[in-house]
């Protein structure tokens, strides 16, 4: 097999529970190198969950994840070592309240990648650049706006240059008139070639900015289109329903 046919992320009959509640159900789901896949559904469809089994913050009872042609290891170093490669934007912002923004940026590389301190401050300098934020370099998180705090939060994680970047709904924390400074962000590094998977309630993102579109219902993949044939043509009375109520808005 070369090198471009490995898929970057890669899940095989991935299947999840939470006691009882089957969480994802036969997963099979394939990103290709510089593809953005937004995955959309219900709350409580599995979407977050998704996205969380991929950097194995949340465990799976059985399945294959690979990112870049490596499966997950369970733990440990090697496991460290694959997070580093995959970059995670969460819906709080987690950054270190007691640490400047160009110190939340250079932390991991520093510790991490063992980069010297003066690159790694170039580095995260071109960083916070690139999110629109230098200026606010030596501010302490609490100081910034939810929409400044979630860019620094998108630095940090390319920080690491990372092969893929999660996007666990990186929107839904942040005031409406914030949101789309953020989405800007994400627009962009989907245009540079950023491998991407994005669970988001956004509709206008998916549309932009997506290659294709992951809907989710009950644990389980219903539909995977590219956003025209999703959002004019759906295909299953779920994904009907779904957009019938949010684009009625």
């Amino acid at each position: 097999m070369t090198r471009s046919s490995t898929p970057m992320i890669r899940m095989a009959a991935v299947d999840k529970h939470f006691g009882d509640l089957h969480v994802l159900r036969d997963i099979n789901l394939e990103v290709d190198a510089g593809q953005v896949v937004v995955v959309l559904g219900p709350s409580g469809s599995g979407k977050s969950t998704l996205c969380r089994t991929i950097n194995r913050l949340e465990p799976i009872d059985t399945g294959v994840i690979e990112v870049d042609g490596k499966e997950l290891p369970e733990e440990g170093k090697a496991l460290a070592g694959l997070r580093a490669d995959v970059g995670m934007v969460f819906q709080s912002f987690n950054l270190f309240a007691h640490k400047t923004i160009l110190e939340n940026v250079t932390l991991a590389p520093i510790k991490v990648r063992r980069m010297p301190k003066g690159e790694a401050q170039t580095h995260g300098l071109a960083l916070l650049e690139r999110v629109g934020i230098a200026n606010q370099k030596d501010k302490y998180p609490a100081q910034l706006s939810g929409g400044q705090q979630q860019r620094a939060a998108i630095a940090r994680a390319l920080a690491m240059k990372p092969k893929v970047m999660l996007f666990d709904e990186p929107t839904s924390a942040l005031d409406p008139e914030m949101v789309q400074e953020v989405l800007d962000v994400m627009t962009t590094l989907a245009k540079e070639g950023m491998t991407m998977l994005v669970v988001t309630h956004e509709m206008g993102f998916a549309r932009r900015a997506a290659n294709r579109v992951v809907f989710m219902a009950d644990g389980e993949i219903v539909e995977d289109a590219s956003p025209d044939t999703f959002f004019s043509n759906p295909t299953s009375d779920r994904a009907k329903d779904f957009l019938g109520k949010i684009l009625t808005h």
